[in-house]
Formats: structure tokens, C-alpha cells, sequence
């Protein structure tokens, strides 16, 4: 009877035993949680998302925990680490959580929508997470201007901005051209400094500042200005527009060509003066002015013209009045006809000569020299 109380007493305790053996096995599958705040995340084509995720521990034990990536989308590439080093596997302690950092490259070319992948533990205990990728994913180089038109007349030079993007997977060194004719000048600047090529990272863009300067005589009208960046792979390119409204020019000289004159000191001397429009834009609001020697005098029958017509002249007469005290030799008197966009210089060589007035009053001092000179040797020559 004590024999088979005791057999009956030790079989219970082996089942209470393995009851108790199964319960902890089973509550050690379920005892993982996995979490992190952000599980919907948009990005664009190229970019890498991080996430952190805490491993928890929610049993009594230490569990060794397996962990894994499923469902990722083909051609993704992902990396699960910790202390910055490959991951598989952690032990976390009872509530005392594990980081893992998980970090997803959306590829250059990926259509645009939501992509779904987890993340498991011991290939029980999920986490699901969305990336939503915001654009249609290229691979190629793209350049780019936001204000691809500018207007201006010839002497202007046009700046305009660009942005080149390295879509690839990639650095790229780029040589950066130009196909334009001849007398045009075309200048890159990148942080900066002049640059005739640019390195760009992958996935990455420079901004690139393009200054584009027309001939001096260039004609009135409109030119494209084709502009490449172009690597050994890739390449892009990008049209400007120019629109020249004209080109500015003025002269300003005398309808002979002759830019010397005299004049009596303290008289006036009236000289024509020839504005020419030469360029083939109109010019507008030309004042003239002159600068003359000290105590000289420049007027002007007509200081202002509105507006010249290419091709077009206007005569003006400039009165020059000389220093009373000018003694004889040249003067240099500057005429200069000016507008917002333009300027011309005439400089006329004016001499100077005596009034003759004062010929004559020297003339009779020197008489009155030599009649003073006679009457003495009259008057004391005899004694």
C-alpha cells in the first residue's frame, strides 16, 4: 500500500514537473516584443531609413532571441546591426530591452507606392513596417534650372542658377560644356570658385551658378545656349535662353571729325557737335556735360536728347568761353554725352590766343617807351 502511495506520489510530481517545464517553454516563445514609434515612413527613391527597435524581454529569464528581416522587396538593401556590428541574434535580460538599429536603402529605381517588410524574433513575434516611397525612382543624371529665359542688351552678362543631380549609385565626376559659337563666354561657379567640372556623390546634387556673355556686336534676337554635364555613364544636359535686346553704342564727335579749335582769351567759340546712335538698340535720356579748365566755361543749346534711334543723329552747339586771364597755349576741354546704359568721350584741343586788345595796348606802351626816350635825348642830349 506505501509502495503504491508512492508510486502514485511520484507520478504526479513528473506531471506537475512537466507541466510546469511545458508553460515556461511556451511563455518563452511569446514573451518577445519588438517595438518602434515609427512604422509608416515616405522617403524618396535613394534615400536610407533608420529605424530603432527595442528587443523586449517580458519573461523571467534570460532569452536568447533570433532575429530576421522578412518580405523585404527585391533589389532593397538593408542592414541589421548593433553597437554598429552585423546582427543575429541578442540576449536581452528580463525587463531590460535591447536597441537594434535596422537601416533600408530605397533604391535609385523604384516605383512610386507603399512597400510593406517586418522584422521577426524568434520567428514568432512580428513587426510590421511601411515605406512609402514619394516619387518615381530614376537612375540617371539630371541638370536643372528653375529660370531657364533671361533678357538684357549686349553688355550684360546673364546669371542664371542650375542644379545637377547624381541619381545614381555612384560618384560621378562630371566636365561641364557649352555648344556655343564663337565670342560667346561661358563660366561655371560651384561654391564659389570658376570650375570647368564637378564631382557630385551619389544620390547628391551641386548647385551650379552659369554666366553667359554675348559678343559686343551680337545682333538683336534670341539664342539658346546648350549646357551638358557628362560623365563616363551619365550624362544630362539643359537648354538657357538669351534674349538680346539690342546692343549700345554712342559717339559723340563733330560732323567733320575735327576736334581742335581756337579761341581769344575771355571770347567764346561755338562748336557742332555730332551724337550718334551706333548700336542697334534705342538710347534714351543722354545728358550732355563737359569738363573744362578753371574759370572756363561750357554751354550747351540742347542738354538733353529723349531718345536716339539706332542709326540715328542728333546735332547739338556747345559754346566754349575762355578764362579772361587765359594766357596763350592749349587747353584740353572734354565733352562727354551720356546715358544709364552707355557713354561717349570727345576731348577738343583748344588754343588760347591774346586779345588783341592787348596787342594794341602793348603796341602803345611801346610807343610811348620810345617817345619818352626821344624826348629826353632832345630835351638833355644837347648839355
Amino acid at each position: 500500500m506505501k509502495r503504491f502511495g508512492k508510486t502514485i506520489f511520484s507520478f504526479m510530481m513528473a506531471v506537475l514537473i512537466g507541466s510546469t517545464t511545458v508553460g515556461a517553454a511556451v511563455y518563452a516563445d511569446g514573451s518577445v516584443t519588438l517595438y518602434t514609434p515609427y512604422t509608416s515612413l515616405s522617403a524618396p527613391p535613394g534615400e536610407t531609413i533608420s529605424y530603432s527597435i527595442e528587443v523586449i524581454n517580458n519573461g523571467g529569464g534570460i532569452q536568447n532571441v533570433d532575429l530576421s528581416v522578412s518580405n523585404m522587396p527585391e533589389q532593397w538593401e538593408y542592414d541589421l546591426t548593433a553597437s554598429g556590428r552585423p546582427v543575429q541574434r541578442v540576449a536581452v535580460k528580463p525587463n531590460e530591452p535591447q536597441t537594434v538599429n535596422l537601416d533600408v536603402k530605397v533604391p535609385l529605381e523604384v516605383k512610386k507606392g507603399g512597400y510593406r517588410f517586418s522584422v521577426t524574433a524568434n520567428g514568432t513575434s512580428s513587426l510590421p513596417l511601411t515605406i512609402n516611397v514619394s516619387e518615381q525612382g530614376t537612375y540617371k543624371t539630371e541638370l536643372t534650372t528653375e529660370q531657364p529665359n533671361m533678357e538684357g542688351h549686349a553688355d550684360s552678362t546673364f546669371n542664371f542658377s542650375t542644379t545637377l543631380r547624381n541619381r545614381t549609385a555612384e560618384k560621378q565626376l562630371y566636365a561641364l560644356r557649352a555648344d556655343v559659337p564663337r565670342g560667346w563666354d561661358v563660366q561655371y561657379t560651384v561654391d564659389g570658385k570658376n570650375v570647368t567640372s564637378v564631382n557630385v556623390d551619389a544620390n547628391s546634387s551641386k548647385d551650379i551658378s552659369i554666366a553667359v556673355q554675348p559678343p559686343n556686336e551680337i545682333k538683336a534676337g534670341t539664342y539658346k545656349i546648350p549646357i551638358q554635364a557628362a560623365a563616363n555613364s551619365t550624362s544630362a544636359s539643359t537648354e538657357l535662353e538669351v534674349v538680346i535686346t539690342g546692343t549700345y553704342n554712342l559717339e559723340l564727335s563733330t560732323p567733320n571729325g575735327n576736334l581742335s579749335t581756337e579761341v581769344t582769351a575771355g571770347d567764346e567759340k561755338k562748336i557742332d557737335l555730332t551724337v550718334k546712335n551706333t548700336g542697334t538698340a534705342p538710347l534714351r535720356d543722354i545728358e550732355l556735360s563737359a569738363t573744362t579748365p578753371a574759370n572756363w566755361e561750357v554751354t550747351f543749346d540742347t542738354k538733353n536728347i529723349n531718345v536716339l534711334e539706332p542709326g540715328k543723329s542728333a546735332n547739338v552747339q556747345a559754346t566754349i568761353k575762355a578764362d579772361k586771364k587765359a594766357i596763350a597755349g592749349d587747353y584740353v576741354v572734354s565733352m562727354k554725352a551720356q546715358t544709364p546704359e552707355k557713354s561717349a568721350e570727345a576731348q577738343f584741343r583748344v588754343a588760347v590766343k591774346t586779345s588783341v586788345l592787348w596787342g594794341w595796348i602793348g603796341i602803345l606802351i611801346i610807343l610811348g617807351v620810345i617817345g619818352g626816350v626821344y624826348y629826353l635825348f632832345r630835351t638833355y642830349g644837347r648839355r
